[in-house]
């Protein structure tokens, strides 16, 4: 297993779906399918920057989207392995297909708390007085209807299959194009877009180019909660390591180059 090692201050999460002591120090794990969970990552260092904090990226699978929810269930259940193996005491999926697909089969699985990226979402769309609301996501994220059954508003569900690629090789030469394809319609009929894969807010500011400059841009990362306070070292794994992996981490997280340490070794 590859890893990156950045020293951080400690993390500890607290949420709608699951209240932690706030005076306990916490291992908290994160699983996505690649660099995507880094975008919940970034948000959590900068509002809260505390306890400790494991990563993982299955980037050697990447995408989830396109797989079927038995492979959706394998791969979750060997991060979450993974994750178990460090110790970690909370497991945060990051992993808006995951989460939509396989929460309630692996809530059955683990008496860890697994928090899902969705379900704070919905609870806050659900507070909103918004009436037209458009979700992009993975194929498999779209045909849960996750959204579309808990969500009050109108909900316009799109699939985007093309994003988690050129996000995953930093090749945006037809980004522009793609986007325009998948959101041109629904410029002026939304009142909040949400971001359902962990990826897109990668993508953030062409996403805005395309919609209306009065559709609210919904970032999953922003409803998971935190508290506490500790010393200690982030620390990101990835199934596969390559030079873009390494520059998007760097990229996503805004971390110095010279704190990163690529330890390219198998690791149980």
């Amino acid at each position: 297993m590859n890893m990156i090692e950045i020293p951080v201050k400690y993390l500890t999460i607290l949420s709608k779906r699951a209240i932690i002591n706030e005076r306990c120090k916490m291992r908290i794990g994160l699983f996505d399918s690649g660099i995507g969970g880094l975008t919940v990552l970034k948000k959590l260092l900068k509002k809260y920057p505390q306890n400790d904090y494991i990563y993982y990226g299955d980037t050697l699978n990447v995408p989830y989207g396109n797989k079927s929810k038995k492979e959706l269930l394998e791969l979750a259940q060997r991060d979450i392995a993974f994750l178990l193996a460090k110790s970690v005491d909370l497991i945060i999926i990051a992993c808006g297909t995951v989460s939509t697909n396989c929460l309630k089969e692996l809530r059955k699985n683990y008496q860890i708390p697994l928090i899902s990226i969705v379900e704070p979402t919905i609870d806050y769309l659900n507070s909103t007085n918004y009436r037209h609301i458009a979700v992009i996501a993975t194929s498999a994220t779209i045909d849960s209807h996750i959204f579309k059954n808990n969500l009050k508003s109108s909900v316009y569900e799109i699939k985007t299959p093309e994003l988690v690629p050129i996000i995953e090789s930093n090749n945006y030469d037809k980004l522009a194009s793609t986007l325009e394809v998948y959101l041109k319609k629904y410029r002026y009929q939304l009142d909040a877009l949400v971001l359902g894969c962990t990826h897109y807010p990668t993508i953030k500011e062409e996403i805005k180019h395309i919609l209306n400059d009065n559709t609210k841009i919904i970032d999953m990362a922003d409803y998971i909660e935190i508290a506490n306070e500790g010393n200690g070292t982030l620390s990101i794994y990835f199934s596969k390591i390559d030079a873009c992996i390494i520059n998007n981490t760097q990229r996503i997280i805004d971390c110095p180059k010279k704190i990163i340490k690529v330890i390219d070794k198998a690791e149980n």
